[in-house]
């Protein structure tokens, strides 16, 4: 497994809500983080999931995120 950071528009409690469920169908439930206390909003996931996975589980629910 990898570690994979993220800048991502996830700003609130709500948009976490809102992602959650493409988040842990994509990567797994527990094998990811949001800091929304970074101005960054860092998306972190451990995973060996293609970067695509990812960004398409995001976009799905209305997101983008940027690897870093």
């Amino acid at each position: 497994m990898e570690n994979k950071t993220y800048k991502t528009n996830i700003k609130c409690e709500g948009c976490l809500a809102k992602v959650t469920p493409y988040l842990n169908e994509s990567v797994g439930e527990g094998n990811w983080s949001v800091n929304l206390n970074d101005p960054a909003k860092i998306l972190s996931i451990l995973t060996d999931s293609p970067e695509g996975t990812v960004k398409h589980a995001l976009e799905k629910a209305g997101f983008r995120g940027e690897q870093i």
